[in-house]
């Protein structure tokens, strides 16, 4: 049986608690379940912002997408993890990546490690999670054989970025998805699967805006970005048959938007429910 659709959207108002607090009703309203935040340096703080959303919402659950692992002890990060859930009434999901933006490190003066050296702090941070914090769900988004391997064996769910071109030969997020029920094995059926968009129509036009795209794909044409599964084009209509073949082809059920998209998704978010 399929499972259900689940919608997101990425916060990135200002710091002003009325801003947050208002957007987070909204799209509460508009019928989002979870509203995200980023984490990155001289932007505004996932976690105080994440609380003010939710102790302005009922239903709407409230996650970090993602956090960078490399910036946090464990138990440090786990106090503020165990506060916000219980702030919440557990509607909290810790989300988890390895970290790539080597001047963020350099700005923290962290030191940037290796790849897999990454992807290792991260399966400790899970690992002390699972012991300590199991009641919190655990997103982990990558697209690293690595990263992906660990996410399969001990996140909950599965952040996938969509991020190539579809083509007559090859589908890069068939492929991930493969890689992923491969390394998960038994426990696949229980993953939840995340794709992140990153561009799609925001008026009547039906073409999206890829501004955000290309700043993760600058050396791929238009006509290549409008071929992955990250960029909606078409009418409301035609984006949830698309989101519906997503569940169909791929499994993919959770699917988050940006902050600007916000507004035209919640018609299809309408369509789909």
């Amino acid at each position: 049986m399929a499972k259900d659709f689940r919608f997101g959207v990425g916060l990135q108002v200002g710091r002003r608690r009325q801003s947050v607090q208002d957007f987070a009703r909204r799209v509460e309203d508009m019928g989002y379940d979870v509203l995200h935040m980023a984490d990155h340096l001289y932007t505004t703080a996932p976690f105080p912002m994440l609380t003010a959303a939710a102790l302005a919402t009922e239903r709407l659950r409230v996650g970090t997408f993602v956090l960078n692992a490399g910036f946090y002890r464990p138990a440090l990060l786990a106090r503020d993890v165990t506060s916000l859930r219980d702030l919440s009434g557990g509607r909290f999901e810790l989300g988890l990546g390895a970290g790539y933006v080597k001047e963020e490190f350099e700005q923290a003066e962290l030191p940037f490690p290796t790849p897999g050296q990454r992807v290792a702090w991260l399966g400790h941070v899970t690992e002390h999670f699972h012991e300590h914090v199991p009641d919190v769900p655990i997103l982990i988004a990558g697209n690293g054989d690595k990263l992906l391997t660990l996410a399969a064996r001990r996140a909950h769910i599965i952040g996938l970025t969509g991020g190539a071109p579809v083509g007559p030969d090859f589908d890069p997020l068939a492929d991930r998805i493969t890689f992923v029920r491969e390394a998960a094995g038994a426990r696949f059926d229980e993953l939840e699967l995340n794709l992140a968009v990153t561009a799609m129509p925001t008026d009547d036009s039906g073409l999206p805006d890829m501004s955000i795209t290309r700043q993760f794909l600058p050396a791929l044409s238009d006509e290549e970005l409008l071929r992955t599964p990250a960029v909606l084009s078409g009418s409301t209509k035609e984006i949830a048959d698309v989101i519906r073949g997503y569940r169909e082809t791929y499994g993919v059920t959770y699917i988050t938007v940006q902050q600007r998209h916000a507004e035209a998704f919640a018609k299809v978010i309408a369509e789909l429910r």
